[in-house]
Order: C-alpha cells, then structure tokens, then sequence
C-alpha cells in the first residue's frame, strides 16, 4: 500500500517526526523480512542470520531519517562555504546507514562514542537540527552550547558521549564506560566508534585488551571508509582485516552501507557483549565528501569511484529500492518527502541564525569542576582569582 493509504503511528527508533509524515507511517505490526546484501564475516565467532525482521513502519522510517541526515550534511556543507561554520567540519554522508542501523538494535542506555564526525550519529540519539546548526554556528542554542563547534557534539541523556577530536582517544574512554556499566550491573553496552585512520593506535589495543581482561560490555565498531584523511587503508595498514585485529577478540565485518545489516550485527554485538565481554565490528563503508571541509577529497581517489560507490551501494537508494518493492510508497510521495525535509532543514538553519552567540562569561565555564580552578584573571595575569580553598 502507498504513503496515502497508510494510518498515522509515532516514530521510536530515532527522533520525532513532522506532523505531515507521522500521517504516512502505518499501524500495521507485520513482520517484513530483509536479507542483507552480503554475507557476514567472522572472526571466532559464527555470523548471525542474514534475514533481518523488520516492519513498513521501520522501513519508512529509515528511509525518511536518513534522508534528513543527507540533507543535513548538504546543508552543513554549504554553510562552511559561506564562512558561517568555521573551524573543522567532517560530513556523514555515505555513512548513515551506521548511525540509523545502530541506532535501531539498542536502547538510549546504551551508550555511544565516537570521533568527530558526529553530526548524523547526534541526530540519531535524538538531537534535533535546530541543535545541530546552532552548535556547528557557535549559537547558544547548540548541544554544546555552541562552544564545542562540529567535533564535540554531546547528548548525556541519551547516553551519548561525543564528539572527539583526538584519533583514537575516545575508545579507551568508551570502555571506561563500559566498565562503568558493568560495576553499576545496568545491562547495557557501549559502543566505541573509531575510523580506519585510528585502527592503528596503540591506545586501541591497550584498552581492547583490559576490557577483554575484565569481560567488559564494550563494543569497538571500525567505521572502514578506506581512506584515513587523504590515505587508502592499504598504504596504512599491513593488515586491514580490521574485524580480525582483535585477535583474541571475535570480530564481525559488515557491509556498512546495509542498515539492516547493521542492525543485525548490532543486535549480534549487544548480546555477545553482555554474555562474553568485548567484540569488534568492521562496517565498510564510504564517505562521499573529504576527509574534512578542507579536503576536496579528489586528489588520492578519482571521481569515478566516488561515483561508482554512489550508483552501487548508496545507503538511502538501497532503502528507497525496499520501500517501492514493498509498496508502501510511490516514487511521488518519497520526492515529497524529500522536499518535506528540505523544507525542515532551511527552517532549522534559519532559527539557529536567530540564536544569540555565547556569552563572553561562557569562557570560563565548563572547564574546571565547579568550584575549583581559575574563575577569572587579567591580561597580564596578575590578577588571578582562584576557587581553591
């Protein structure tokens, strides 16, 4: 049945909907069955199914979500161009079928960390774009409180940890989350999101190994887009079977373009880590803009593979293909569609333009634990005046 026919339903997976598309998702609760686009492949482990369970709600809103991320990152994209976002600003678009796979296999318990392309992984948490664009404008507004910029988006209530932009160090901080979660007995996981540029780090390795030690509920996911800034993994890396690289660790790899194969070695993940400790998740993936803003990303890839991967295996074409041969919408409605979330991205940016800046007292907080370190001092420095006792 098309998007017209279908009775109105709240979305729970990501973030709420407008009131247009809440119209279009259905009541109806039966079971679609997917079947992922490749194989997995295990490291000491055995792979889950291939068929993934599903439903026309979950599918529209997959398709619908990952829509809004693409337009987002567009959008950010332009946005730097006109100097309105200025510092570093790394773009998700290629990658989003990791953030609403994931997203889709685990609870806002679980927790998420990750580097600094964290847009779409924010936005999954359930951060709204008038957050995202005040925060990448340095509006008061922003998640952060436009003091963090792109690299640092941050969402504690729904467990999500940054946004940072140092390579690699977020893993070790992710397992102490984990270890956190273990003490406390929450029967949750964490999951710890680094790039193929990272897999090298010795930090890495040392937290993998206490976090096997101690049978932690941590999950490290390899997001493999090939290239760590403008190097292919293959000058990097004497081995880039990162799934493997655990050795004593059980490892997955995953076709990262494939939400529903995500989903599926998420969920995989999740039960393996609360049972057995620690597991490594290799998602291939691509990313179609550069490294960063800066990065034109054409001078060590040519255009033909970039536009190779985008007719192959283009994560949102893959889900729009699910929805038509399912029949749960026309080609005219997802344009509409497209056109509806258009229309609520140029809205967000408008109101984050709106946002007032900071506060200059808003440098000195957020620095020290309250009640301790410098509260302010001069120019030259002579005028310090301290918290501690």
């Amino acid at each position: 049945m098309a998007l017209s026919r279908l009775s109105s339903r709240s979305n729970g997976i990501t973030r709420p909907l407008s009131a247009a598309f809440s119209r279009f998702l259905s009541a109806d609760t039966t079971p679609i069955t997917i079947e992922t686009s490749l194989p997995f492949t295990a490291h000491l482990c055995d792979p889950p199914s291939r068929s993934v369970e599903s439903s026309s709600q979950e599918l529209l809103t997959f398709f619908r979500t990952m829509a809004l991320m693409r337009r987002m990152e567009i959008a950010a994209d332009s946005l730097y161009k006109a100097k309105l976002i200025r510092g570093f600003c790394h773009l998700y678009d290629g990658q989003e079928a990791v953030a609403i796979g994931m997203e889709a296999a685990i609870t806002k318990k679980d927790a998420i960390i990750t580097a600094y392309r964290d847009h779409c992984i924010f936005l999954g948490r359930g951060g709204s774009l008038h957050e995202v664009f005040s925060e990448l404008m340095g509006r008061q507004a922003g998640c952060s409180k436009g003091k963090g910029g792109s690299m640092h988006f941050y969402k504690k209530e729904s467990s999500f940890y940054g946004g940072h932009g140092i390579v690699g160090a977020q893993v070790p901080l992710g397992c102490g989350i984990a270890f956190a979660q273990k003490y406390s007995k929450d029967e949750a996981v964490t999951f710890a999101l680094y790039g193929d540029g990272a897999a090298n780090q010795g930090q890495l390795f040392e937290a993998l190994n206490i976090s096997a030690l101690w049978d932690l509920p941590a999950i490290l996911v390899c997001e493999n887009n090939h290239y760590g800034m403008g190097t292919a993994e293959w000058r990097a890396a004497k081995s880039s079977s990162y799934y493997k690289r655990g050795d004593y660790v059980p490892g997955l790899k995953v076709d990262g373009m494939d939400a529903f194969a995500v989903k599926q070695a998420c969920k995989f993940a999740k039960e393996h880590a609360l049972k057995n400790g620690p597991i490594i998740l290799e998602m291939d993936t691509y990313r179609y803009h550069g490294h960063s803003m800066s990065d034109p990303g054409s001078t060590y890839r040519t255009r033909d593979e970039i536009s190779g991967v985008r007719q192959e295996r283009d994560p949102i074409e893959r889900i729009k293909k699910l929805v038509l041969s399912h029949d749960l919408a026309t080609e005219k409605e997802l344009k509409d569609m497209e056109k509806e979330i258009r229309k609520e991205v140029d809205d967000a940016i408008a109101k984050a333009k709106d946002c007032p800046m900071p506060e200059p007292s808003e440098l000195f907080t957020n620095v020290y634990a309250k009640g301790f370190g410098t509260e302010s001092f001069g120019p030259d420095r002579k005028e310090v005046k301290a918290a501690l006792p």
